[in-house]
């Protein structure tokens, strides 16, 4: 029996690409889980600063100097962000309080339209399944106002920490565009052996990920959009915050579509009721969600992921429940990652097994 094993570990950590890739890795993920909480702020600096460099790079290729691109790319940062700040932000915040304000008298609605539902529909609905939905209904609003509550209360606590991050995030992601090349190589000196393997795997995961993460935010907008039109014609409230929350969900493959139907249906079911307009809402929802995932990410996203459906959702739960909502928003990458990274395991093993090469 030990025999076996010593020859599969030979046989598995016989380059020293793949022990110097191993290494990295598990440290890697060792900083990453146990540290997530305190380095997130830089976690954060460094994805946004990986996003910018990919333009500040298209404009160097325009004969832009370097340290010129890196100022306009920045400075492009900036303004989006103050657009976001107090453009978008304040016009969710007030539609979020008018639905909050909204919600007592909506549910009253809501049950007394589901109590002629019996009446309407003797076949498929009875008295005592309108009272289990109408609880459930109650018991969840309940679960989300107490967790809003003490929410927003920990965020009024980590204001001030907000405000720093605020501060320093930005100032993180212009050092870390400027000096990136510096970093690099300090950062290649705590490797045991030249990380051959590792850059080969960048260079592979490097296209996939930011050609993935462009195009999510392409989806996002244009779901967004269309939705938002969608609403706003058909005259639905809170219709910005809701067309916002779809093009959001487009980030949780599978599971994001049917969170945020949820909601559209419960809206739209207390404003219209059971009538034809109530249909053509949800018919024009589906044929959102359907051109979505039939022409929009094929179109984006062709020879970027090629994923299983069900490592697509192991991803998900995995890193979801490893470093939550950051998990989810980078599921995919990250299991674009671990795809490269044993794709490439694999070929260094092959080669070490044609040319072997200092085995352990």
């Amino acid at each position: 029996m030990l025999s076996v094993v010593k020859r599969w570990f030979n046989d598995i950590f016989s380059s020293t690409e793949v022990v110097s890739l191993f290494f990295s890795i598990v440290i890697g993920i060792g900083v990453f889980y146990f540290l997530s909480n305190t380095l997130m702020p830089l976690l954060v600096a460094i994805v946004l600063a990986y996003l910018l460099d990919g333009l500040s790079d298209r404009l160097c290729k325009c004969k832009i100097p370097r340290m010129a691109s890196i100022v306009i790319v920045f400075l492009l940062f900036i303004v989006s962000c103050l657009i976001i700040i107090f453009a978008l932000l304040p016009l969710l915040t007030k539609q979020i309080t008018a639905f909050v304000g909204q919600l007592p008298s909506m549910l009253g609605q809501g049950q007394d339209l589901l109590a002629q539902l019996p009446k309407l529909y003797p076949e498929f609905f009875n008295d005592l399944q309108i009272a289990e939905i109408s609880n459930s209904i109650r018991y969840a609003i309940t679960s989300i106002g107490q967790d809003v509550l003490s929410y927003s209360v920990a965020n009024v606590i980590n204001i001030f920490a907000v405000l720093v991050y605020a501060f320093l995030i930005p100032m993180m992601i212009f050092f870390l565009l400027k000096d990136k090349k510096e970093i690099i190589v300090w950062a290649q000196n705590f490797m045991p052996y030249k990380p051959i393997l590792a850059k080969k795997i960048f260079k592979e995961v490097d296209l996939k990920i930011s050609s993935y993460i462009r195009g999510k935010f392409i989806e996002i907008m244009l779901v967004w959009l269309t939705s938002f039109i969608l609403f706003i014609s058909f005259g639905l409230k809170f219709s910005f915050l809701l067309s916002f929350l779809v093009g959001l969900s487009v980030i949780i493959p599978f599971v994001g579509v049917v969170l945020v139907t949820i909601p559209i249906i419960f809206i739209a079911y207390i404003q219209f009721g059971m009538v034809p307009l109530f249909g053509y809402l949800l018919l024009g929802h589906a044929i959102i969600q359907i051109v979505d995932g039939n022409v929009i990410v094929p179109i984006l996203f062709s020879e970027v992921v090629n994923l299983h459906p069900l490592a697509i959702i192991v991803a998900v739960l995995f890193f979801g429940g490893i470093w939550g909502v950051w998990g989810i928003f980078f599921a995919i990458p990250l299991a674009t990652l671990f795809h490269s990274i044993i794709n490439s395991w694999q070929n260094a093993q092959q080669r070490e097994t044609i040319n072997p090469k200092n085995p352990l």
